[in-house]
């Protein structure tokens, strides 16, 4: 999770930056060729933009479509497989919002709970106050919560190179990410803006938590992940491997995109648990988002505060659900799902209202390919 990540960095542009790899892209599938062209020839762009890597899978009407591009690792130049799993950062939170949704669903909460009721005390400091703060706010980013990991000690420590270095394999607990952001000020009164926050996940983790008695993780896997069958999704904690098979994942570990490049493919995820944790691979990821919006997982009425999205202070033509972003994309269609970065990996997920057409992605690398391109190719045709 990229610092101070912003939505439409998130989802609608991953900042395109000069060529910084020396990185091989595979020619074009004969799948590709028959109806995923465009999808195939952006893909390939990221990869002539500097991203080492990338692996795609699509699902519509007529079947589905894997694909790659680059190569998996720079070393030894291996390419990239279209069964890798990787690191998704923050489509993590569409997972932790449904699963809170679910508990709403069940009677065991309300949105319109606060902070305060669920975490005494916790959300405290510098003019936070949980009890003015709503579960609903910390779902869909307008609570003012300071994002610890816009936090300039908590930055050196773990994205720039000594600190990463240093401190890769640390475990945080949750406790502390937020006592991080209580150090600073609100970035607005709850309710009156829109910002996004990682602190407001690592909370709504808690809150799971608090709800059920058992590991939030543990609850997106009895609800989600188990009955979806999606058998390369993990909720991984502390450990600091990937399972296989995956490629390597690369930074820059620096404010810049130039200067050497660094394998980063090892780290310690408690660093964003709750906002960003998780680890999956493109079919599971479209599984899932396919589910989520044909109505599998959450009832019609909870399925309706989710997509109802805050458009003030947005980008245009993006706005935030609980979890969950809607793009619209420049040939009129709307899509739903979440894009995710953390150390060494992009991904984005994206589907079609009614769940038909999915498409999940990821780049090994965390400064550079345009992932609206390889949106807007899948679904617009260029």
């Amino acid at each position: 999770m990229p610092v101070r990540m912003k939505l439409i960095a998130a989802i609608a542009v991953v900042v395109t930056a000069g060529l910084a790899l020396p990185a091989v892209a595979a020619p074009a599938s004969s799948s590709a060729r028959a109806g995923h062209r465009p999808t195939q020839e952006a893909m390939d762009a990221a990869v002539g933009d500097g991203v080492p890597g990338v692996v795609a899978q699509a699902q519509d009407r007529q079947g589905t479509w894997k694909a790659v591009s680059g190569v998996g690792d720079i070393q030894t130049e291996k390419p990239r497989s279209v069964r890798d799993r990787y690191r998704v950062g923050s489509i993590t939170k569409t997972f932790v919002a449904t699963v809170v949704l679910q508990l709403e669903a069940e009677g065991q909460l309300s949105l319109d709970d606060t902070v305060e009721q669920w975490l005494p005390g916790l959300v405290l400091g510098h003019g936070h106050d949980g009890r003015s703060i709503t579960l609903r706010q910390l779902l869909n980013h307008t609570s003012g919560i300071y994002d610890y990991r816009a936090d300039e000690t908590f930055r050196r420590t773990y994205a720039l190179k000594d600190g990463f270095f240093e401190h890769r394999y640390d475990t945080l607990s949750p406790y502390e990410l937020i006592q991080v952001a209580m150090r600073h000020e609100p970035d607005f009164a709850p309710g009156t803006s829109w910002n996004y926050s990682n602190t407001n996940y690592v909370l709504a983790g808690l809150v799971v938590e608090k709800a059920t008695g058992n590991p939030y993780g543990d609850e997106i896997r009895h609800r989600i992940i188990e009955p979806l069958n999606l058998h390369a999704t993990t909720v991984p904690g502390a450990s600091t491997k990937m399972p296989h098979p995956s490629s390597r994942a690369y930074g820059k570990l620096a404010d810049t995109d130039t200067g050497p490049t660094y394998d980063v493919t090892e780290i310690n995820p408690s660093v964003a648990h709750a906002a960003g944790e998780m680890i999956s691979d493109s079919g599971d990821l479209n599984r899932f988002y396919s589910a989520l919006l044909a109505g599998k997982l959450l009832p019609a009425q909870q399925l309706a505060a989710m997509k109802t999205t805050v458009e003030e202070g947005m980008p245009p033509h993006v706005g935030y659900g609980l979890g969950i972003m809607k793009l619209e994309l420049t040939c009129g269609l709307t899509v739903w799902g979440h894009s995710g970065s953390i150390r060494g990996s992009s991904s984005a997920a994206v589907t079609t209202e009614d769940g038909r057409h999915v498409l999940a992605f990821n780049f090994n690398n965390d400064w550079s390919g345009d992932s609206r391109a390889v949106i807007e190719a899948e679904f617009c045709g260029y």
